[in-house]
């Protein structure tokens, strides 16, 4: 009687802890994100008559749930004039997350390669320049693991370029996998 009196107790004791919510909290949780993309490019710079076409490479790290860096690659394929602008950047991020949509604001800070190429010009040559940028856009998550880049614009500034700097802005639009 003793032994079933105990292991009553014991089971009543057991059943009281999923019904007072007395299960621990999960301390381990995921703080960051990563993001790495492609994306198609279109340049309008104030050097040349027309657009820049090309293509980025970006990525993103997430540290908290708004917080975070971003890097990017500019590389220039389609180019009037036989002259090229290519960037590297990096710099902090900020977004916000609403459902599916998440918009963010960036400032980025790299260099600038201004490139001639041989043909149009009697040599090739380019130049490398300190650059910042300023930036936005919005990431829209198409599924689990795929975002999609609707759009992304750069207002970037190379501030030794002479005589008066270099002021491009930059657009891109892409896809990119999320490491969850």
């Amino acid at each position: 009687m003793k032994r079933h009196t105990s292991i009553g107790c014991f089971a009543f004791v057991l059943s009281l802890a999923t019904w007072s919510h007395a299960q621990a909290i999960p301390t381990a949780s995921r703080t960051g994100q990563i993001q790495v993309g492609v994306a198609g490019t279109l340049i309008s710079s104030d050097y040349a008559v027309k657009y820049y076409k090309g293509i980025s490479i970006y990525g993103d790290f997430d540290f908290f749930h708004n917080i975070g860096i971003e890097g990017d690659f500019h590389y220039s394929v389609i180019t009037p004039d036989d002259t090229s602008e290519n960037s590297y950047l990096i710099g902090p991020r900020y977004s916000w997350h609403h459902k599916r949509f998440n918009p963010y604001a960036k400032a980025l800070f790299g260099i600038g390669r201004f490139g001639f190429q041989q043909g149009y010009f009697p040599s090739a040559s380019s130049a490398t320049y300190g650059q910042f940028a300023l930036g936005g856009g919005l990431d829209v998550q198409a599924t689990r693991h795929i975002n999609v880049r609707a759009f992304d614009v750069e207002f970037q500034r190379w501030p030794g370029f002479e005589p008066s700097g270099l002021s491009p802005i930059v657009y891109n639009f892409g896809v990119a996998y999320v490491l969850r």
